[in-house]
């Protein structure tokens, strides 16, 4: 007989997330974790109007930072003004692809952010620091488009946060910081935050490389005295316009549904039975803006999740490494 899996209550909604690019994206990666592309309407876009239900439902639940994810949240057009709500209630981060920031819409954000209590943050995700590494998982051209996006933000004053899936053996990864702090360095982020992140075996990802084992799974014996901070699922929920998640790893998951309302979703415990769980337990909550930062001296400011022995300087960089290959 198969235990039970452990569950989690939520201690805290320091985190509200919005599945507000549905399972739409105009990019079709071959590591996404819930299958994201142009044809997959599992998850539609989020409508204004339901973003803000959500957000006035949230006012006095404590949340301290919004977060906006896909499918690509720009491929809906009722974006910007989403932002300019919620900047409203408080911090909002957009994750994107960069691909759709055309400089109308980037001049649209600036105005939107400007002169606002909350800060509005941009996560760009590009997977290498070049077209050969980043193409082969995120589409021909993706790089050159994204990087696109990067030098106009950085010209209207953001400090976007670069999330990169870590597709590298740890001991390169001093090489391949130097080498993303180089490529934003062309376009001119001379300080450009990144943030690294492990692979999810699950969606595309699981054919991409692997599934996750058996024996990947997170058990009761395994939360004797672990840190429930340390879970997303502890201090975030996800809303989509179908529903309340737990959290924004398990969108494909039935049993990570939790209720029709956010009032209700709160008060529900998320189960850890799904393999994608032990990637959190393993790592913490990756899901957050934590970043490793890489300043002039090439100091990284933070271990990045997958690595714990990882060298904790950038400069050290090996002689062959502009050359070299993360594949």
């Amino acid at each position: 007989m198969i235990a039970p899996a452990p569950s989690v209550p939520l201690t805290a909604l320091d985190q509200l997330w919005f599945q507000v690019g549905g399972t739409v994206c105009n990019l079709r990666c071959t590591h996404c974790f819930i299958s994201c592309s142009p044809d997959n309407h599992s998850f539609w876009f989020m409508t204004r109007r339901q973003v803000r239900a959500a957000l006035e439902e949230s006012a006095g639940m404590g949340v301290k930072e919004y977060y906006f994810t896909g499918g690509e949240p720009f491929m809906n057009h009722e974006m910007v003004g989403i932002l300019d709500d919620t900047l409203g209630y408080g911090p909002a981060t957009v994750l994107t692809n960069a691909t759709l920031l055309p400089e109308r819409r980037v001049e649209e954000l600036r105005t939107v952010a400007e002169g606002r209590c909350h800060p509005l943050e941009l996560r760009v995700s590009i997977d290498g620091p070049d077209a050969a590494i980043n193409d082969a998982i995120r589409g021909e051209g993706s790089f050159e488009r994204a990087m696109e996006g990067v030098g106009a933000l950085v010209a209207a004053g953001f400090r976007p946060i670069i999330t990169t899936m870590q597709s590298w053996p740890c001991e390169e990864m001093a090489c391949m910081l130097q080498r993303f702090r180089d490529a934003m360095g062309a376009v001119g982020y001379a300080e450009p935050r990144l943030k690294v992140l492990p692979p999810l075996l699950i969606g595309a990802e699981a054919e991409r490389n692997r599934g996750y084992r058996p024996d990947e799974l997170v058990t009761h014996e395994m939360m004797h005295g672990y840190d429930l901070d340390q879970l997303l699922c502890t201090r975030a929920r996800l809303v989509t316009a179908t529903g309340v998640y737990a959290c924004p790893i398990l969108l494909d998951y039935p049993s990570a549904r939790l209720a029709d309302t956010l009032t209700d979703a709160v008060r529900m415990r998320a189960s850890l039975r799904e393999s994608a769980c032990h990637t959190c337990y393993v790592n913490g909550a990756i899901c957050s803006n934590a970043t490793t930062g890489m300043g002039e001296n090439g100091a990284c400011e933070a271990d990045t999740p997958s690595c714990d022995s990882a060298p904790a300087t950038c400069d050290a960089v090996p002689v062959a490494c502009d050359s070299a290959s993360a594949m």
